[in-house]
C-alpha cells in the first residue's frame, strides 16, 4: 500500500510542477490554482473564516492539490493502465468548477485550457504508473 501512496504523491507533485513551470513561463494556460484558491475560501466561508494573505492561500491550496491528487492517483493510477479515470479527473476540473459556483475561466475560458487541464492530469497518472511500476 506505501508504494501506492509513494507513487501517488510522486505523481502529484509532477503534475504540480508541470503546471506551475508552464504558468510562469507561457501565455493562455490553465491557472488551476486560482480555482483551488476560491474553493478554499467559499469552503472556509462556511465556517466563517478566510484566508487573506496570498502566500498562506496559495500554500494551503497547493498542499491540498497535492494531496488530494496523492490520494487520487494512488487509487487510480496504480491499478491498471486506465486512462479513461485519468481523463476524467482532467474534465472534471475543466467542468465542475461552473457547476459548484466557482470561476472556471482559469481553466475553461479557451480551448487551450481545456487542453492542457486535461493534459496535466493524464502526465501526473502516467507519472505516477511509472514510479508504480519501479517501486513496486
Amino acid at each position: 500500500m506505501y508504494k501506492k501512496i509513494l507513487a501517488g504523491l510522486g505523481g502529484a507533485i509532477a503534475l504540480n510542477l508541470l503546471h506551475e513551470i508552464v504558468r510562469k513561463n507561457c501565455t493562455n494556460v490553465p491557472e488551476v490554482n486560482k480555482v483551488g484558491e476560491e474553493a478554499l475560501n467559499k469552503a472556509l466561508d462556511t465556517v466563517n473564516m478566510k484566508i487573506t494573505n496570498h502566500d498562506q492561500l496559495y500554500a494551503a491550496t497547493l498542499a491540498g492539490d497535492v494531496i488530494s491528487n496523492a490520494a487520487y492517483y494512488a487509487a487510480t493510477a496504480t491499478s491498471g493502465f486506465n486512462i479513461a479515470s485519468d481523463i476524467t479527473a482532467g474534465l472534471g476540473a475543466v467542468v465542475l468548477p461552473k457547476q459548484m459556483g466557482l470561476d472556471d475561466a482559469p481553466v475553461a475560458e479557451t480551448t487551450q485550457k481545456k487542453l492542457l487541464t486535461v493534459g496535466y492530469y493524464l502526465f501526473g497518472a502516467v507519472v505516477t504508473k511509472l514510479i508504480y511500476h519501479k517501486i513496486k
